[in-house]
């Protein structure tokens, strides 16, 4: 399953970050569907620079999870605690999505 999403989404994700748009990548760390481990390779397999290596991002002086960001306008988070999609964690998801649609850092 994870190579078949990798091969359908590598080709559509590169189109679209070379003609210019902004991308968020995002893995629960609990998720057991496609852990996150899975989505750095496929990420790995883009051949981006890292522009901004791992750090944490904060919630009120909290970890919220882990962040880098890669050439081609590309963010990759972690949301710790979360799973699969966002309603396992929907606050962190939430301030996550809207720091990085205003074009603020995590």
């Amino acid at each position: 399953m994870q190579k078949l999403f990798k091969s359908m989404s590598v080709p559509y994700h590169k189109n679209n970050s070379t003609s210019g748009y902004r991308s968020l990548i995002f893995s629960g760390d609990h998720d057991m569907a496609v852990p996150y481990l899975g989505t750095q390779a496929w990420i790995r397999s883009l051949n981006y620079s890292i522009i901004d290596d791992w750090r944490p991002w904060m919630i009120n002086d909290q970890i919220a999870g882990y962040t880098r960001t890669y050439a081609n306008k590309m963010t990759f988070a972690t949301i710790k605690g979360g799973g699969h999609t966002p309603e396992y964690k929907p606050d962190e998801s939430s301030i996550m999505f809207q720091r990085w649609i205003n074009g603020q850092p995590l």
